[in-house]
């Protein structure tokens, strides 16, 4: 008997398991593939590995814009395969059996299915009782049924990593964060590259900021069609496009949304309601229907809110089901300050509402920009493509904020807390930033909201009868 099981050794599962270890339980981890789950292997780690090379590639044959001249530089694949290779190599001890093992867990490398509400069968191990089980299983590339795709070799994020040459020209289909991010670190490393959106690409984003990074990729050769469908796929490959273009190319990738791992679970077995997104669950990630099962990660799909698929929001829920699971103590998830991020050059990140979700909330609207062109450090770095913008109600409260720049990911952290913990704009506007960072132009704009207030008819008259004072 377990206390706990574990399917899945992704970022949830894997949080889970070494905090329940550590704190004497008796868990099994079990997985199926490989340690680290799609992050580690083909998702997060690779993905950034591959675009730090082609920021590299894209930095030193851009560098003549700051005086400095270096030439076309030269791409070495093969040494770019091994740097992404590598950068996997040195996060695995991490997520490894061993580390797991060591921290008290039982680590069982097989394909689990429920046999009853509270056990399961493990390939290679035989039947496992736990008193809490939590399926954190994951998601893979789902693959739209578009006619002939099945008739061609395509890639996806599984399968994209390690080819042995550059493609020539890389077809992407889908224009979200894995599609544009693809795209991206393709083309600076020489490839000739298509999007192909059925709607707008990075359209779940604010369109100030994604319309800026639409330019960025168009300017640096990559060639976007939007807002067509893709009809059916002939070898080559070939799209045909439902307005009848044809687009040829050497490679496919599918890069089209998310579907949960569902399929082996044998969910019925374990009493185990599911959604075509993922496991049902309430706010606090706890199955609808059998009260043993927790679910973390992309899988879970708690009702009324549906499925995050992002690595830290397996790390979040992860720390809600132990507290329900472990401690038993309340809690649910909130996504109201929630990040996510594209991590292109330069960056879009967002975090909270963005202005049209704000207005479809009914709030009364009031948005901040501030162009990184007014920014000093992007003047300097002659990196000016950019925008700050803030999305407040008529009080000044924050409901979401959105930045297009260089290293975005890492300034947009502070508004997700201000939202997370209410802090008032005038804290934001007057806090004391180190000069010249691109993070002023977050603060700019805060300020802005005050501007009419500052300099209104009333203010100067007041700072006039002031002046007389000793």
């Amino acid at each position: 008997m377990f206390d706990l099981a574990v399917i899945g050794a992704g970022a949830a599962g894997l949080t889970v398991t070494a905090v329940a270890a550590q704190l004497g339980l008796r868990v099994a981890l079990i997985e199926r593939a490989r340690m680290g789950g799609d992050c580690l292997n083909s998702g997060c780690v690779p993905s950034k590995a591959l675009l730090a090379s082609a920021h590299a590639a894209r930095a030193a044959a851009t560098a003549g814009r700051l005086g400095i001249r270096l030439g076309t530089p030269e791409v070495d694949w093969d040494a770019v395969q091994r740097h992404v290779q590598g950068v996997i190599e040195a996060i695995a001890p991490m997520d490894s059996v061993a580390r797991f093992t060591a921290l008290g867990a039982t680590v069982l490398q097989g394909e689990a299915s429920f046999t009853g509400r509270n056990s399961l069968s493990v390939t290679g191990y035989g039947t496992l009782i736990a008193r809490r089980i939590v399926i954190a299983a994951g998601s893979r590339a789902a693959v739209p049924p578009i006619p002939g795709l099945d008739t061609v070799p395509f890639l996806t994020n599984e399968t994209l990593f390690g080819l042995p040459a550059p493609p020539e020209h890389l077809l992407i289909l889908g224009g979200g964060a894995i599609g544009l991010e693809m795209a991206q670190a393709h083309a600076g490393l020489g490839s000739q590259v298509s999007i192909i959106e059925a709607g707008q690409v990075a359209g779940r984003e604010d369109p100030d900021l994604a319309d800026g990074l639409r330019r960025v990729l168009a300017g640096e050769g990559i060639a976007i069609y939007e807002g067509v469908a893709v009809a059916a796929v002939e070898p080559g490959p070939v799209l045909v496009l439902a307005d009848g273009r044809r687009i040829a190319g050497s490679h496919l990738l599918v890069a089209a949304g998310r579907v949960a791992n569902l399929e082996r679970l044998n969910l019925a077995a374990g009493d185990v309601r599911a959604t075509r997104l993922g496991i049902a669950t309430d706010a606090g990630l706890r199955s609808l229907s059998n009260p043993r099962v927790f679910a973390a990660g992309d899988i879970a799909d708690p009702v009324g809110i549906g499925p995050r698929a992002f690595t830290h929001v397996g790390g979040y829920h992860a720390g809600i089901v132990l507290r329900r699971a472990v401690f038993r103590m309340p809690a649910k998830i909130d996504y109201r300050a929630l990040p996510r991020v594209i991590y292109t050059a330069p960056e879009l990140a967002q975090t909270g509402m963005t202005e049209a979700e704000a207005h479809a909330a009914g709030h009364a609207v009031r948005v901040l920009r501030w162009p990184l062109a007014d920014n000093d450090r992007a003047q300097a770095e002659r990196s000016t493509e950019g925008l700050a913008k803030l999305v407040v109600d008529k009080r000044g409260r924050i409901l979401g904020a959105g930045i297009l720049a260089p290293h975005a990911g890492e300034m947009i952290g502070m508004w997700a807390l201000a939202i997370q913990q209410q802090v008032k704009l005038s804290a934001m506007a007057g806090l004391v930033l180190p000069y010249p960072t691109r993070a002023e132009a977050g603060k700019r704009a805060a300020g802005s909201f005050f501007a009419g207030q500052l300099f209104s008819p009333a203010t100067k008259l007041l700072v006039k009868c002031l002046r007389w004072l000793p």
